[in-house]
């Protein structure tokens, strides 16, 4: 099954040995606190901000993302229609013919 589909290079992946994103996550919470009481200035817009929001806003998006759901390949359904039409061909003529 090679002609129809494309070997994709491994991802780069990098995790940081000394990164702790729980405290990075604090550190924004604490910021945004600040924000909102008024003791820091507004945040100027950064498009990396809205960044996966629309995702968390639907729950079937994030289920879909979170289970890790692949969508079905164009050449696995071109199989299955071929594998369908020859069934109901066997069905109609009776006979099992390449």
């Amino acid at each position: 099954m090679g002609w129809f589909r494309m070997d994709k290079p491994r991802p780069f992946h990098h995790e940081y040995i000394y990164y702790d994103e729980r405290k990075e996550k604090l550190k924004k919470i604490e910021e945004n606190a600040k924000r909102e009481l008024g003791m820091l200035p507004p945040k100027e817009f950064n498009p990396e901000d809205i960044r996966g929001k629309f995702v968390e806003g639907t729950k079937y998006l994030k289920r879909r993302k979170e289970s890790g759901r692949k969508p079905l390949s164009t050449a696995t359904l071109l199989v299955a229609i071929l594998v369908l039409i020859y069934i109901m061909r066997y069905l109609i003529t009776g006979e099992l013919s390449f």
